[in-house]
Order: structure tokens, then C-alpha cells, then sequence
């Protein structure tokens, strides 16, 4: 997925090399590029940089929990343009998951997708 030459800009925060390199390569098989963060602290610096189209964020990494980079770049960027996709293996109560969901724009556990069906998602999701 591609608006004109450019390449839809991808940040992956995930601690887990296995996960991260999965998502990576099917992404980039696409034509996104991709970076990975793998920590809280390291994801959060990125994504304020507001050079992505699309952050993929685990909840549970190293530093800072993921829902706290979401509810840190939802309240201190309200302009932030990237889609913020909730990835996880967490099984949140319906409350919790209700309140991650109504903050992000999309919500995957991860068990329940693969890469391929990861990259037709976010190949739907629009970027604008």
C-alpha cells in the first residue's frame, strides 16, 4: 500500500523479536517500511516524532505499558496522524478492552491473526 511513491511508514513496538520479525517481513513484502521499537520508552520517542502512518502497539512491553503510550500520545497529540493499532496476547476484561478500543483504531489479538490477514487489514485501513 503506497499514496503516490512513498511508502506507508510503519512503527512496530514489540518486545518480542519472533513477533516483530513476523509483522516486518510481511509488511515489507508489501512495500511498507518498517521500524521496530522494543520498548515503551523507545516507541513512544518515535512515534511523537509524527513521521508514521501506522503504529502497531503491544500492551505489554518493557518500560512503559502500551496502554500508557496510547493514552500519553492520545492525550498529548491530538493531532498525531498515525492509526494506532492495539496488538496483544492479553485477555482484558470487556471494560478495559472497551476503554483501549474507544482510544485506538483498531484492536488484534494477536493469537487470532496472522501476518498475512495483519497486512489486508491495515492495507484497508485508510491513512489519510
Amino acid at each position: 500500500m503506497q499514496i503516490s511513491d512513498t511508502p506507508i511508514k510503519v512503527l512496530c513496538i514489540e518486545d518480542e523479536d519472533f513477533i516483530s520479525e513476523l509483522y516486518s517481513r510481511a509488511l515489507e513484502k508489501e512495500g511498507y517500511e518498517v521500524r521496530i521499537a522494543k520498548s515503551g520508552v523507545e516507541g513512544l520517542a518515535q512515534a511523537k516524532t509524527n513521521t508514521y502512518d501506522i503504529i502497531l502497539l503491544d500492551l505489554m512491553i518493557p518500560d512503559i505499558l502500551g496502554v500508557d503510550v496510547l493514552k500519553t500520545l492520545r492525550h498529548e497529540m491530538p493531532d498525531l496522524k498515525a492509526k494506532i493499532v492495539i496488538t496483544t496476547n492479553l485477555q482484558e476484561s470487556d471494560e478495559a478492552r472497551e476503554d483501549i478500543e474507544r482510544q485506538a483504531d483498531a484492536y488484534f489479538i494477536k493469537a487470532e491473526i496472522t501476518p498475512k490477514q495483519l497486512v489486508q487489514f491495515l492495507n484497508s485501513l485508510k491513512t489519510t
